[in-house]
């Protein structure tokens, strides 16, 4: 096995997380869990490859293939191996997930052309919720939760209360930069009191290793970070790229996909202008920053 291959994290009795390191651009994780009757499986993968190794995990641990599917948000590194668990699985989302999804399109490769994703339909959940939905497998109750607009307008926590877990979506990166600008700043910020609230001490971020509450609190500093640099670039007329070009990134300077904190400011720039919360950026802009926050050379997908 090496450093890159997904492993299988046994959280609860019949709870897994499946994490695709090093967590960086598509790689996230997954979760499953159920027994040999039923399963439900939290997100995917970005391409089949990886979403049939999924299946194969799911199925080693003597599960059923999975009857539901739950997409925490659209992004194709969480939603393009639908495709592999169907047609036994049905797809359930918030029901901006779903717009967003179709909206999106193939839009992974459109931003990694060279990628190959395999065999990949854009399946958006054809079961939708608005607020709060609840789930059972078997006599495990799933709780989902749509935080508002976080990290995009469609985000679907997923809580185990009895189990004690968590699987949050992109709205935690674990050792990774968040990702703003399909989102809201304020709403991460929002987010992050949701999920306290919950008081699960196990955490499966949307990417990284698994973890506890305390990743809350770094998120939270980075998000309060991004307002206070946002801020003081907005007054001073300089442009997010200006902004993240003359920042030091301090305690941030070890996590991943550092460029991501233009991508951020444009969306905290966005809100200082009182566009409201998750108002659609203009995706040239903020992806041409970040390809020159690399000094020139695009953002890379993992999978």
């Amino acid at each position: 096995m090496s450093a890159t291959d997904p492993y299988v994290v046994a959280l609860a009795p019949r709870v897994h997380a499946f994490v695709q390191p090093d967590g960086g651009w598509c790689l996230n994780n997954a979760g499953f869990l159920g027994d040999a009757r039923e399963s439900l499986l939290v997100d995917t993968a970005a391409t089949e490859r990886r979403a049939r190794l999924l299946r194969d995990a799911v199925l080693a641990e003597g599960l059923a293939p999975p009857g539901t599917v739950v997409s925490t948000h659209h992004h194709g590194d969480h939603t393009y191996g639908n495709k592999v668990f169907l047609p036994e699985a049905r797809i359930v989302g918030h029901e901006n997930c779903r717009t967003e999804q179709l909206a999106a399109g193939h839009q992974l490769h459109l931003l990694w052309p060279a990628t190959d994703f395999g065999d990949v339909d854009i399946l958006p959940p054809s079961v939708t919720y608005r607020e709060h939905l609840t789930l059972h497998v078997g006599d495990i109750e799933v709780r989902l939760i749509h935080p508002g607009p976080a990290h995009t307008t469609g985000d679907s926590i997923v809580h185990l209360p009895e189990q004690g877990v968590v699987f949050t979506g992109d709205l935690v990166f674990q050792g990774g930069t968040p990702f703003l600008p399909m989102g809201s700043l304020a709403g991460s910020l929002r987010a992050l009191a949701l999920l306290r609230s919950l008081d699960a001490p196990t955490v499966v971020p949307g990417h990284g290793r698994v973890t506890d509450p305390s990743a809350y609190d770094a998120t939270e500093r980075y998000l309060l970070w991004v307002r206070e640099l946002g801020a003081e670039g907005y007054a001073r007329g300089d442009t997010p790229l200006e902004t993240a070009r003359r920042t030091e990134p301090g305690e941030f300077a070890a996590w991943r996909e550092s460029e991501r904190l233009v991508a951020n400011l444009h969306r905290a720039y966005a809100e200082l202008e009182g566009l409201p919360e998750g108002s659609p950026l203009d995706p040239a802009a903020v992806f041409g920053d970040m390809a020159a926050m690399n000094g020139g050379v695009p953002v890379a997908c993992h999978a």
